[in-house]
């Protein structure tokens, strides 16, 4: 039993005391690192929670993204028009939330604030967590609204609104076992293009004096202004106590009116060790169907002259690889080691790989792979 109380505070996130007032502090600092000098994103973080009683309680968040490097925007490789764009922008937000026990529901409301060059984001979400079965079941429900600004040079700023309603169940099936589900149904109307993804067409073009010439021209891609989607996630922990170990797995499923329907599976195993030292071995791995309206040139589609700005009416298309027939595989570790009651040090090492896979594939030329590094600093008073 020594043992398993020595380690129960690594498996778990720390709590205070039932009436006791404390605050919970975190930095991390994260790198993204695309293979062949594509993208390389620094990210810090810095979150804190204050527990002013055993009823209400405060959380926070501020991030800094700053993201340089190139990417594929949408135009085929080898041709006249270049395949990879650069880019650079640095992204600020912050995030507040109050949370308040009321009877068995613990109630939450969160607003968060996110500003980029181009994009401006306002966020508005309230849930409830209603505990029953002493508090062996758990139910969850809400709402998230983002309100979001896009800057699209050329003409007007656009905007775009997003609405998720979720559903959560949490179940105790014994001492050592945990189930839950999550069902999330979303809708967002707007503007939901990148404004910086174009297609690329293949025309022959009248030049004075010199005749027609085949030339290579790219326009904006025109995705649908609506999306409805839905998300169903399983998940599963079961502790070990004889390994002083948990398995944990988490199965997820997606579906949107794009024709997008994705499925993902991620298992981890959290290894305690020395006491006060646990390593976490992961795997994931995602893959998805192509967009209804994903080619790699507008070559494959009936149309005429592309709009210069698409509103999102039909015919719609699209070249981002992100909305290709395509497969993820990511493996890594973490590592924590709480060194006092107070405080702790955690490091994670991820590979990430993406392919092409079916018949909706994107040049292989877009696909990406990644290292992605984590440190973070723990504090509890």
């Amino acid at each position: 039993m020594k043992n398993k109380i020595a380690f129960a505070p690594l498996l778990m996130p720390v709590v205070p005391l039932a009436g006791a007032e404390a605050f919970k502090f975190d930095t991390s600092y994260q790198t993204y690192d695309e293979s062949g000098g594509r993208m390389f994103v620094e990210s810090y973080y810095y979150r804190g929670e204050m527990f002013f009683s055993e009823d209400t309680s405060f959380r926070f968040q501020f991030l800094r993204d700053a993201i340089a490097g190139a990417t594929a925007w949408g135009a085929l490789p080898g041709g006249t028009q270049p395949f990879l764009v650069e880019l650079e922008d640095v992204r600020n937000g912050v995030l507040a939330a109050l949370s308040q026990q009321i009877g068995d529901h613990r109630v939450e409301l969160e607003l968060s604030h996110s500003r980029e060059s181009d994009y401006l984001s306002q966020g508005l979400s309230l849930s409830d967590k209603w505990e029953l079965n002493q508090k062996n079941t758990t139910l969850s429900f809400g709402l998230n609204f983002l309100n979001d600004t896009i800057r699209v040079i050329g003409t007007d700023d656009q905007n775009k609104k997003s609405y998720d309603l979720f559903f959560g169940f949490s179940q105790v099936l014994d001492r050592d076992t945990l189930l839950s589900a999550n069902l999330t149904l979303g809708y967002a109307e707007g503007y939901l293009n990148d404004q910086y993804k174009v297609i690329q067409r293949d025309e022959l073009r009248n030049i004075p004096g010199v005749g027609s010439i085949p030339v290579s021209a790219v326009y904006r891609e025109n995705r649908p202004s609506s999306r409805v989607r839905g998300v169903f996630q399983l998940q599963g922990t079961r502790f070990i106590d004889k390994a002083h170990a948990a398995l944990d797995a988490v199965v997820r499923l997606s579906q949107d009116d794009y024709g997008v329907f994705s499925q993902s599976f991620q298992i981890e195993w959290r290894q305690g060790l020395f006491e006060k030292f646990e390593i976490t071995p992961f795997f994931r791995y995602y893959q998805q169907t192509a967009a209804d309206f994903f080619h790699q040139s507008l070559n494959e589609v009936n149309i005429g002259t592309p709009q210069q700005f698409p509103t999102g009416s039909g015919p719609n298309y699209s070249a981002d690889y992100r909305l290709s027939s395509l497969a993820t595989l990511s493996l890594g570790v973490k590592a924590r080691w709480r060194f006092s009651e107070n405080m702790a040090l955690s490091l994670a090492y991820e590979n990430y790989d993406m392919s092409g896979v079916g018949g909706d594939q994107a040049p292989a030329e877009a696909y990406v792979t990644a290292a992605m590094w984590t440190f973070g600093l723990n504090l509890t008073f």
